[in-house]
Protein backbone atom coordinates (compact mmCIF):
# COMPACT_ATOMS: atom_id res chain seq x y z
CA UNK A 1 0.00 0.00 0.00
CA UNK A 2 1.18 3.13 -1.12
CA UNK A 3 0.48 6.62 0.79
CA UNK A 4 0.72 10.05 -0.34
CA UNK A 5 1.43 12.31 1.52
CA UNK A 6 1.40 16.27 1.05
CA UNK A 7 2.49 18.85 3.57
CA UNK A 8 1.77 22.37 2.97
CA UNK A 9 3.26 24.06 6.03
CA UNK A 10 1.34 26.13 8.11
CA UNK A 11 3.28 29.56 7.17
CA UNK A 12 3.79 28.50 3.84
CA UNK A 13 2.66 30.60 1.00
CA UNK A 14 0.63 28.82 -1.75
CA UNK A 15 1.21 29.95 -5.32
CA UNK A 16 -1.86 32.04 -6.88
CA UNK A 17 -3.04 29.50 -8.72
CA UNK A 18 -3.16 27.24 -5.53
CA UNK A 19 -5.18 30.20 -3.95
CA UNK A 20 -7.91 30.49 -6.89
CA UNK A 21 -11.68 29.19 -5.76
CA UNK A 22 -11.42 26.22 -8.25
CA UNK A 23 -8.82 24.79 -6.56
CA UNK A 24 -10.51 24.69 -3.14
CA UNK A 25 -13.81 23.47 -5.00
CA UNK A 26 -11.82 20.43 -6.55
CA UNK A 27 -10.47 19.82 -3.15
CA UNK A 28 -13.75 19.72 -1.51
CA UNK A 29 -15.14 17.58 -4.54
CA UNK A 30 -12.80 15.05 -4.13
CA UNK A 31 -13.24 15.28 -0.53
CA UNK A 32 -17.22 14.49 -1.18
CA UNK A 33 -16.53 12.00 -3.64
CA UNK A 34 -13.80 9.74 -1.48
CA UNK A 35 -16.34 9.84 1.25
CA UNK A 36 -19.18 8.61 -0.88
CA UNK A 37 -17.25 5.86 -1.98
CA UNK A 38 -16.93 5.10 1.49
CA UNK A 39 -20.45 5.35 2.35
CA UNK A 40 -20.64 3.16 -0.98
CA UNK A 41 -18.24 0.26 0.62
CA UNK A 42 -20.01 0.12 3.38
CA UNK A 43 -23.45 -0.37 1.39
CA UNK A 44 -21.80 -2.94 -0.43
CA UNK A 45 -20.76 -4.45 2.74
CA UNK A 46 -24.57 -4.66 4.29
CA UNK A 47 -25.52 -6.05 1.06
CA UNK A 48 -23.35 -9.07 0.92
CA UNK A 49 -24.22 -9.70 4.99
CA UNK A 50 -27.68 -8.97 4.54
CA UNK A 51 -27.90 -11.87 1.63
CA UNK A 52 -25.55 -14.29 3.06
CA UNK A 53 -27.43 -13.98 6.09
CA UNK A 54 -31.32 -14.79 4.74
CA UNK A 55 -29.92 -17.55 2.89
CA UNK A 56 -28.61 -18.78 6.16
CA UNK A 57 -31.39 -18.58 7.73
CA UNK A 58 -33.54 -19.40 4.76
CA UNK A 59 -32.16 -22.79 3.33
CA UNK A 60 -32.36 -25.80 4.93
CA UNK A 61 -29.15 -26.76 2.51
CA UNK A 62 -27.12 -23.41 3.49
CA UNK A 63 -27.70 -23.92 7.63
CA UNK A 64 -27.20 -27.82 7.14
CA UNK A 65 -23.13 -26.94 5.99
CA UNK A 66 -23.28 -26.42 9.54
CA UNK A 67 -23.99 -29.57 10.95
CA UNK A 68 -21.86 -32.28 11.71
CA UNK A 69 -24.47 -35.29 10.49
CA UNK A 70 -23.99 -33.69 6.93
CA UNK A 71 -20.38 -34.62 7.13
CA UNK A 72 -21.37 -38.15 8.81
CA UNK A 73 -23.77 -39.15 6.36
CA UNK A 74 -22.70 -37.91 3.02
CA UNK A 75 -20.43 -39.10 0.44
CA UNK A 76 -17.08 -37.34 -0.17
CA UNK A 77 -18.22 -34.99 -3.01
CA UNK A 78 -20.83 -33.44 -1.10
CA UNK A 79 -19.09 -33.36 2.31
CA UNK A 80 -16.38 -31.35 -0.18
CA UNK A 81 -19.06 -29.08 -1.21
CA UNK A 82 -20.48 -28.47 2.14
CA UNK A 83 -17.14 -27.72 3.93
CA UNK A 84 -16.74 -25.26 1.07
CA UNK A 85 -19.98 -23.62 1.36
CA UNK A 86 -19.44 -23.33 5.20
CA UNK A 87 -16.06 -21.46 5.00
CA UNK A 88 -16.85 -19.27 2.13
CA UNK A 89 -20.06 -18.21 3.78
CA UNK A 90 -18.27 -17.47 6.89
CA UNK A 91 -15.15 -16.00 5.10
CA UNK A 92 -17.77 -13.72 3.10
CA UNK A 93 -19.59 -12.65 6.63
CA UNK A 94 -16.24 -12.07 8.24
CA UNK A 95 -15.00 -9.98 5.48
CA UNK A 96 -18.17 -7.79 4.97
CA UNK A 97 -18.33 -7.10 8.86
CA UNK A 98 -14.65 -5.91 8.66
CA UNK A 99 -15.56 -3.60 6.03
CA UNK A 100 -17.83 -1.83 8.05
CA UNK A 101 -15.27 -1.67 11.39
CA UNK A 102 -14.25 1.83 12.44
CA UNK A 103 -10.99 2.68 10.65
CA UNK A 104 -8.73 4.38 12.40
CA UNK A 105 -5.23 6.34 12.36
CA UNK A 106 -2.67 8.62 14.23
CA UNK A 107 -3.69 12.26 12.88
CA UNK A 108 -6.62 13.76 12.07
CA UNK A 109 -8.18 17.09 10.32
CA UNK A 110 -10.98 19.29 11.18
CA UNK A 111 -13.05 18.13 8.94
CA UNK A 112 -13.18 14.71 11.48
CA UNK A 113 -15.03 15.14 14.46
CA UNK A 114 -12.85 12.91 16.72
CA UNK A 115 -10.31 15.18 16.43
CA UNK A 116 -11.84 18.70 15.99
CA UNK A 117 -11.46 19.37 20.16
CA UNK A 118 -7.54 19.61 19.26
CA UNK A 119 -7.97 21.08 16.12
CA UNK A 120 -10.39 24.01 16.93
CA UNK A 121 -7.66 26.33 18.34
CA UNK A 122 -5.62 25.88 15.30
CA UNK A 123 -8.21 26.37 12.83
CA UNK A 124 -9.68 29.51 14.85
CA UNK A 125 -6.09 31.33 14.78
CA UNK A 126 -5.54 30.12 11.00
CA UNK A 127 -9.26 31.66 9.95
CA UNK A 128 -7.83 35.16 12.00
CA UNK A 129 -4.78 34.83 9.89
CA UNK A 130 -6.09 34.37 6.76
CA UNK A 131 -4.25 31.51 6.55
CA UNK A 132 -5.63 29.95 2.89
CA UNK A 133 -2.43 27.36 3.37
CA UNK A 134 -4.18 26.07 6.26
CA UNK A 135 -7.38 25.21 4.48
CA UNK A 136 -5.48 23.53 1.65
CA UNK A 137 -3.74 21.48 4.04
CA UNK A 138 -6.85 20.40 6.30
CA UNK A 139 -8.29 19.11 2.80
CA UNK A 140 -5.37 17.41 1.80
CA UNK A 141 -4.31 15.73 4.99
CA UNK A 142 -8.44 14.57 5.13
CA UNK A 143 -7.90 13.71 1.47
CA UNK A 144 -4.98 10.99 2.02
CA UNK A 145 -6.65 9.90 5.11
CA UNK A 146 -10.08 9.27 3.39
CA UNK A 147 -8.31 7.91 0.40
CA UNK A 148 -6.45 5.41 3.36
CA UNK A 149 -9.77 4.28 4.55
CA UNK A 150 -11.35 3.36 1.51
CA UNK A 151 -8.62 1.68 -0.43
CA UNK A 152 -8.86 -0.90 3.14
CA UNK A 153 -12.71 -0.95 2.77
CA UNK A 154 -12.45 -1.78 -0.77
CA UNK A 155 -9.84 -4.42 -0.11
CA UNK A 156 -12.30 -6.53 2.34
CA UNK A 157 -15.80 -5.60 -0.01
CA UNK A 158 -13.26 -7.14 -3.03
CA UNK A 159 -12.86 -10.53 -0.43
CA UNK A 160 -16.77 -10.30 0.75
CA UNK A 161 -18.03 -10.31 -2.59
CA UNK A 162 -15.22 -13.06 -3.80
CA UNK A 163 -16.02 -15.09 -0.70
CA UNK A 164 -19.87 -14.35 -2.40
CA UNK A 165 -19.47 -15.76 -5.09
CA UNK A 166 -17.58 -19.37 -4.14
CA UNK A 167 -20.82 -19.36 -2.17
CA UNK A 168 -23.45 -19.30 -4.77
CA UNK A 169 -21.28 -21.82 -6.89
CA UNK A 170 -20.92 -24.38 -4.10
CA UNK A 171 -24.34 -24.00 -3.25
CA UNK A 172 -25.49 -24.33 -6.79
CA UNK A 173 -22.76 -27.25 -6.72
CA UNK A 174 -24.51 -28.64 -4.19
CA UNK A 175 -27.76 -28.75 -5.24
CA UNK A 176 -26.54 -30.42 -8.72
CA UNK A 177 -25.55 -33.31 -6.48
CA UNK A 178 -28.65 -34.34 -4.98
Amino acid sequence: MHTVNIQVAENTSLPDSAQNREYFDHLKKINDVFYDQIKMADQKAAYIFTFLLAFLISSADGRGVFTVTRYAESDMGVMLTSALLALSSVFSVISAILVILPRRNGHGTTLFWGTWERGRVEFIAAAQRGDTAYLFSQYLDNIDTLAVIARGKYRFVGFAFHGLVVTVLSYVLLLAQR
